[in-house]
């Protein structure tokens, strides 16, 4: 177990950072960590966990960003190409008493300081619904059905928040077991579960079903939530690439503009390219190197 005087900072976001064949996952969370930077006020410390190939590909620009770069022990996800098997580690793995857990393609434009206060009234505050791009709460089931099928809490891990203690200790045991039993799950717990490897949503909401919904979520509050560019999420088909529908913008404060709506939640814009790319050449742009 976790000692408390170990921890290097009381708050912090935190994110998994492995690289594939296929993604870059380094350069989003340098554009993560810069948003995070550039938007917040309270509370801008990042961490990052790496494996080693990953950690071996760091310079001296990422670490004039990162505040803490963390290994991972025992990479669990070793021989995946989507590695999220890790994810249960969190707990004992993040430098702070208390954690924004984050994926790492959600970029912040907006502060979200006033969410600390409100969250901190659990040990693990989970997200349970979603917006679209204009700020709408998502009532989309087409990437649900294996939630509404077996009565899941609808929860999305995204971006959560957790704090040292007793109750998020078991919630991330209960991840672990499920990740490590997840053929069992599948075949034998779950119904029309097509899922040949477990997904973080689907293994939080069942050890968030395992604790308890009501410790893990909060329905007094508006957040935390995130805009979710998923095409069905936004009205459109399944398998819509939302940059060819909507156009993205940033100017030199930060404000962030997709189809002339200021994204005032942080924007979870999926596709594993970062839409920086995409922006006007303002600071953010220059020192994440994508002119």
């Amino acid at each position: 177990m976790r000692k408390s005087d170990s921890f290097k900072e009381q708050q912090g976001f935190f994110t998994f950072v492995q690289n594939n064949g296929e993604t870059d996952y380094l350069r989003l969370a340098y554009c993560q960590a810069l948003s995070i930077k550039c938007s917040q006020q309270k509370v801008t410390s990042y961490a990052i966990a790496v494996d080693e190939a990953t950690k071996a590909q760091l310079t001296d620009k990422h670490r004039a960003v990162f505040d803490h770069i963390v290994d991972i022990p025992d990479d669990a996800s070793a021989n995946d190409s989507w590695k999220l098997k890790n994810e249960w580690k969190a707990w004992w793995l993040t430098p702070y008493k208390e954690t924004i857990k984050v994926e790492s393609d959600i970029l912040f434009s907006s502060s979200i300081d006033h969410w600390w206060e409100g969250m901190q009234q659990q040990e693990v505050c989970l997200t349970s619904h979603v917006r679209d791009y204009e700020g709408n709460v998502s009532t989309c089931r087409d990437y649900r059905l294996l939630f509404d099928d077996n009565l899941l809490p609808d929860v999305y891990n995204g971006l959560m928040y957790f704090r040292y203690g007793r109750t998020s200790r078991d919630f991330f045991i209960y991840a672990r077991y499920v990740y490590e039993n997840w053929t069992q799950f599948r075949d034998g717990l779950l119904v029309n579960c097509r899922d040949e490897e477990p997904t973080t949503d689907v293994v939080f909401a069942i050890a968030a079903q395992m604790l308890g919904i009501e410790n893990c979520t909060n329905p007094t509050l508006s957040y935390p939530t995130f805009a979710h560019m998923k095409g069905g999420i936004n009205g459109w088909h399944m398998a819509t690439d939302w940059t060819d529908k909507l156009y993205a913008q940033i100017n030199e404060s930060l404000n962030l503009t997709v189809g002339f709506n200021h994204q005032e939640y942080p924007f979870h814009y999926i596709l594993k390219v970062c839409i920086l790319k995409q922006l006007p050449k303002n600071q953010l742009v220059l020192q994440t190197g994508l002119e």
